[in-house]
């Protein structure tokens, strides 16, 4: 085997494990964000019953996506999101504070037979 012939062989393994481990870091970055979700839904369940929460907690139902859950008082509905930092509202749901903003939401009674 001549030197030319060596070096590509050198080179194309150096690209294969830089790519496998490329690989690796990717499962591994989305592993973290997937536990980082998991644990992020699991604690927006205990957040009405912290002491700033400003509603009573058993009146609280936990929808989990698109929005945290709905507040049931007596004279009004609340559709809650938990927000930390800095964290923004998704599009999806600067879509549902738009609708209810303006008033298009409704009751309906289903019956099924």
């Amino acid at each position: 085997m001549d030197i030319t012939t060596l070096l590509a062989v050198i080179a194309l393994i150096e690209l294969l494990l830089l790519l496998h481990y490329r690989s690796a870091a990717r499962r591994e970055l989305s592993l973290r964000k997937s536990l980082a979700s998991r644990h992020g839904r699991i604690y927006e369940q205990f957040l009405p019953f912290l002491k700033e929460y400003p509603y009573n907690p058993e009146n609280f139902r936990f929808l989990g996506t698109p929005i945290d859950g709905v507040q049931f008082e007596d004279d009004r509905i609340i559709f809650i999101e938990f927000k930390s930092a800095n964290s923004k509202l998704s599009r999806r749901q600067g879509r549902i504070k738009e609708i209810v903003a303006s008033g298009r939401v409704y009751f309906e009674e289903v019956r099924l037979r």
